[in-house]
Parts: structure tokens; C-alpha cells; sequence
């Protein structure tokens, strides 16, 4: 299949669950909702078969994060470019704003931050705050979809989407990495979320893409870097990512597109 044809069976099935997706997506803080069994099987399976070795993707490891992500999607089998770029179709994009109620939203073809991701034993993503623009602060960043493509993959495996409704010192909600499942997340200045850590020896495998708008979702205008703490178990940790925080925003606040060029983007020729 090709991203068009993608595009529209995805559409199809989230009309098909229109009224569920669109009640869930507004329950919580951290407006979210998730759907089971997106394709085909025999195309998910087919998807997943095409994810690269992790060694051949770039290794983001500190203490707050620890994954393998990939965005320069030419470097790869060709369905995962489709993939990809299918959650951007303007079907698959329309039906999402009116699921979530977001309008106005534009999908980046350059993956700031989006493309495939692989988490394997031991690779976690701490709670955070994703950074509220796209890479030239013109927009802001509304909308995550994430959808999850290993086979047999259960919650007591970790690599598991955490939702910290009250903050990353309260307890979270948990939306599993199941085989087939797209989740949508918003992203704003309360969407704090994590991924807990792999504890198996196989890898979680992820397509994910990036709402964008002129609008943000809050009622005024703010700005932050990707921010992250400590879970509640790690004090020590949270201490030194709230320092992280401070400098990285001072920083940012002096120089507004970073110091430092983010290989994360997908240069087209």
C-alpha cells in the first residue's frame, strides 16, 4: 500500500469509533484517546518487518531519555516514509480536528521531532514536556500521534505511554504499546507524559507524527523547551533535570533557535 491508500482506511476506522474517540479525548488534563486494530494486520506486520537496527538509528541517551529515533526517512524502506506520511493526508488530518476539536492544525513534513522510534531493553523516556514550537518557533506544537506497531507487545513489558494527569509527582494513566493502536496526545503547557522503561529483550517499535498550529491550546501565548523531571521515585534526579530545565530555557531565551543544530528533522533534497 501507498500512503494515500493508508491514509483513507485510517480515516475510515476512526469514523468508525467517531463519537468513543471524541468523548475520551476530552476526559483528562492531558487530553488523550487511543484506537485498536488501525489496518491490516498483514500491513502492520509488514511495517514493523521494515523498522532498520536500532544501530542504524541515532541514539538519544541521557538522563532523560534513553531511545533510538530516526527521521531522515529515504535512508530507509520505502513503507515507512509511507506510513508516515499518511497520518498527514488531509482526510486523515480533517477527521483528527474534529475528534479532537483542534482546528487549524498543519502536519510537518520535515519530522521535527516525528518519524519512527525504537525503544529497546532498557530505554525509557522520563516525564516531560514535549518543547511547545516547531524548530523555527513559528508554531506551536498541538497534537502527538503515536502509533504502535510490534506484535504481541503487553503492558508488563514497559515502552508503555504515561499520562501524568497531575503532574509527573502524582500517579498516571496508561495507554499500552499494544500491537496496532494508535494513541492521540495533546501537547501543551499541563500535557506532561512519559514512556516506561523496556524490561524485555525486544524491541517497541513506533510511527509518529506532529500537529502543529498558529494557535496554542492554552488561552495565552507561552514558550518552553522540552522539559523534563524525575519520576517520583527519583528525587535526586528531579532535582538535576529542574536545573537542566533552567539553563536550557535561559539559553533559548538568548538564542531563539538554539545553539546547537537538531539532527532530528527530515532534510529533503
Amino acid at each position: 500500500m501507498d500512503r494515500g491508500q493508508y491514509a483513507a482506511i485510517i480515516e475510515e476506522r476512526l469514523r468508525s469509533e467517531f463519537v468513543r474517540l471524541q468523548d475520551e479525548f476530552r476526559k483528562n488534563t492531558v487530553q488523550s484517546c487511543a484506537i485498536d486494530n488501525l489496518l491490516p494486520e498483514e500491513e502492520v506486520l509488514r511495517i514493523y518487518k521494515a523498522f532498520p537496527e536500532k544501530e542504524t538509528m541515532m541514539l538519544k541517551k541521557s538522563l532523560r531519555e534513553n531511545k533510538y529515533v530516526a527521521a531522515q526517512m529515504n535512508k530507509y524502506s520505502e513503507v515507512l516514509e509511507e506510513i508516515v506520511f499518511a497520518f498527514q493526508d488531509p482526510r486523515v488530518l480533517k477527521v483528527v480536528e474534529e475528534i479532537t476539536n483542534i482546528l487549524d492544525m498543519v502536519p510537518d513534513e520535515h519530522l521535527y521531532a516525528g518519524g519512527i522510534s525504537l525503544m529497546a531493553k532498557g530505554n525509557f523516556l522520563n516525564p516531560h514536556l514535549d518543547n511547545s514550537h516547531d524548530k523555527n518557533r513559528q508554531m506551536y506544537r498541538v497534537l502527538n500521534l503515536l502509533y504502535y506497531v510490534t506484535p504481541d507487545w503487553h503492558d508488563e513489558f514497559g515502552g508503555n505511554l504515561e499520562l501524568w494527569d497531575n503532574g509527573p509527582k502524582e500517579p498516571q494513566r496508561v495507554i499500552t504499546a499494544k500491537f496496532n493502536r494508535l494513541a492521540l496526545m495533546a501537547t501543551h503547557e499541563k500535557s506532561w507524559h512519559s514512556v516506561s522503561q523496556v524490561v524485555v529483550d525486544r524491541s517497541r517499535c513506533c510511527v509518529s507524527n506532529y500537529y502543529f498550529s498558529a494557535k496554542p491550546l492554552e488561552d495565552h501565548e507561552y514558550f518552553h523547551v522540552t522539559s523534563f523531571r524525575g519520576r517520583p521515585e527519583q528525587p535526586v534526579r528531579d532535582l538535576v533535570l529542574q536545573g537542566d530545565i533552567a539553563l536550557r530555557q535561559a539559553v533559548r531565551t538568548v538564542f531563539k533557535k538554539g545553539i546547537v543544530e537538531n539532527k532530528h528533522v527530515y532534510k529533503k533534497d
